[in-house]
């Protein structure tokens, strides 16, 4: 099969499609409000009413706003219909037949949605993530098939360099950078890692990418096999997953079945396969270097580097490691080119990032905006404001990240803006808190979070983490006094210098963003009200 071919198996199923689509969300969120029941109603009142031969129902993935769950959206109409119940079904179908109209709740140009740029997202909440048909008809594969036999590796690996797109875990390395690097190393076997294991509280991004478009993610990892040389790849997702898990094994036989993955992928000479991978649910496999023992059936602890995975990775092999959301962007790259994507964004922050937006919040659910947006923008235009009261502080980056208060909303979302104010983009969440929020409670959180999930291999993450909870929860107690402050703010010094990987580095990060933005809430609890020695600046992640 050649792009013509592709391009005209499209065409025809888009033709096969009727004239009206009711999308129901079956994503895992909306399935724990009785989605499942809703879309069963909803197929069974088209069949009454004689109106299968117009009418689609269709179990769509993630349409973003999950606190209006269940979602049904009528297409083309652009009717949106939030926390639907099973009993409603019959209405929402009688009123495409004249019938009494079931009441509208939901607006397609509501804030919320209106102000997110959709690349990753696109065809979330649009195509039944379960049927390889539906992603076809939307586009799918056709950036393989042109990467493949119009583009050199080498030419692959530059287009993805020039769109400036940086890794989406959190680190923000340049993805491309880290192709070059893994395409340009001796050797006959590489590796693909796609790291699924999303595990910060509060956080549910990447878990919805698998659920709603799986073989976007496919497709983004058979394009970087091609550019980096490798011709195997896993997908490594938590257990706590099952749905994505699920949907990613339909996945991967259906490309299997079309000639997608596998052998001679389009007729060519490339072969790549995909296995998945499942987790145990422990946090510090998320860091590449466990991540990689774990898949090699070993203890999923972190090791020094270098040398980095991109030398000796999986089995000592060089070894490409991208998060979902990093390689969900491939295809459209590919296809769009680079400088459509590089306009997306700011400067140095190129494209658009996904958030969970949760906590104390009208709107919550995901978002995808471009990079440069500013806090204000999503929390109180997007996410309509706390529901009473106003906005104390915004935490992302989730344990790894700080909190930042309300008076510096109008920062740009963006790597570098949110390094300057003592937090860091993540993996995307983004938690909102209000005047009740202590925010000595929620550094203890966070630490509570760490300590449970260090490994425990270097001593300054195992003992620090816990040394530093005592610390917390002691002045909660109001047993502390200010030479307490102090030490607490010196030990979180001495576990981001010391400790082995990126877990105990960035631990102590919602205690000193904490301590700097709100020093007064850990002043009210030590029994000495000396005030806190100010900062200039805060302490970078």
């Amino acid at each position: 099969m050649d792009l013509q071919e592709l391009l005209s198996l499209a065409d025809g199923e888009k033709a096969k499609q009727k004239e009206i689509r009711v999308c129901c969300c079956t994503s895992t969120g909306c399935q724990a409000a009785n989605s499942l029941e809703v879309k069963k109603n909803l197929a069974q009142a088209v069949k009454d009413k004689g109106l299968s031969d117009r009418v689609d129902v269709v179990g769509v993935g993630c349409m973003g706003f999950c606190g209006k769950g269940p979602l049904v959206e009528v297409s083309p109409n652009e009717l949106l219909y939030e926390e639907v119940k099973p009993e409603e079904a019959t209405s929402i179908i009688a009123a495409l037949d004249g019938g009494e109209a079931q009441p509208v709740q939901g607006d397609l140009k509501h804030p919320f949605f209106a102000g997110q740029t959709l690349v990753v997202r696109k065809h979330s909440g649009k195509i039944d993530p379960e049927r390889i048909d539906d992603y076809i008809a939307a586009g799918g594969y056709q950036s393989l098939c042109k990467a493949i036999y119009e583009m050199t590796p080498d030419e692959v690996v530059r287009e993805i360099t020039q769109s400036g797109l940086r890794g989406r875990g959190g680190g923000g390395y340049p993805t491309g950078l880290k192709w070059a690097t893994v395409a340009k190393m001796p050797g006959d076997q590489k590796y693909v890692i796609c790291n699924g294991d999303e595990g910060d509280p509060g956080a549910f991004m990447d878990r919805s990418v698998l659920e709603s478009d799986p073989h976007l993610v496919l497709e983004g990892m058979a394009i970087a096999g091609y550019a980096v040389g490798a011709n195997h790849g896993y997908i490594y997702v938590r257990a706590e997953y099952p749905l994505a898990i699920k949907r990613l094994n339909k996945a991967i036989n259906q490309a299997k079945r079309y000639g997608f993955l596998g052998s001679q992928i389009f007729e060519s000479p490339f072969d790549f396969k995909i296995d998945i991978r499942i987790g145990a649910g422990a946090f510090v496999c998320g860091e590449e270097t466990a991540l990689i023992r774990s898949i090699e059936g070993k203890r999923g602890n972190p090791v020094p580097r270098p040398p980095y995975p991109a030398e000796k990775g999986l089995w000592t092999n060089p070894t490409l490691i991208n998060n979902v959301e990093t390689f969900a962007n491939i295809a459209a790259i590919v296809k769009e080119g680079s400088e459509w994507y590089a306009a997306i964004g700011t400067e140095k922050s190129k494209g658009t990032k996904i958030f969970a937006l949760t906590g104390k919040i009208r709107n919550n659910g995901l978002i995808e905006v471009p990079m440069g947006i500013t806090l204000r923008e999503i929390v109180e235009e997007m996410g309509g404001g706390v529901p009473e009261g106003e906005v104390k502080a915004v935490q992302t980056g989730g344990p790894s990240g700080g909190c930042i208060p309300a008076d510096l909303l109008d920062t740009p979302v963006d790597y570098d803006s949110l390094a300057k104010v003592g937090s860091m983009m993540g993996s995307g969440g983004m938690v909102v808190m209000d005047k009740s929020t202590s925010m000595v409670e929620v550094a203890k959180f966070y630490m509570e979070f760490c300590r449970e999930e260090s490994c425990g291999k270097c001593i300054p993450c195992r003992a620090g983490t816990v040394q530093l909870y005592t610390m917390l929860d002691k002045i909660l107690k109001k047993q502390a006094d200010k030479a307490d402050l102090e030490r607490l703010e010196s030990l979180c010094q001495m576990v981001k210098d010391t400790s082995l990987c990126g877990l105990g580095m960035t631990a102590p990060n919602p205690v000193l963003s904490t301590l700097h933005y709100f020093p007064e809430e850990y002043q009210e609890l030590v029994t000495h009200q000396s005030p806190v020695t100010s900062h200039q600046s805060p302490a970078m992640p």
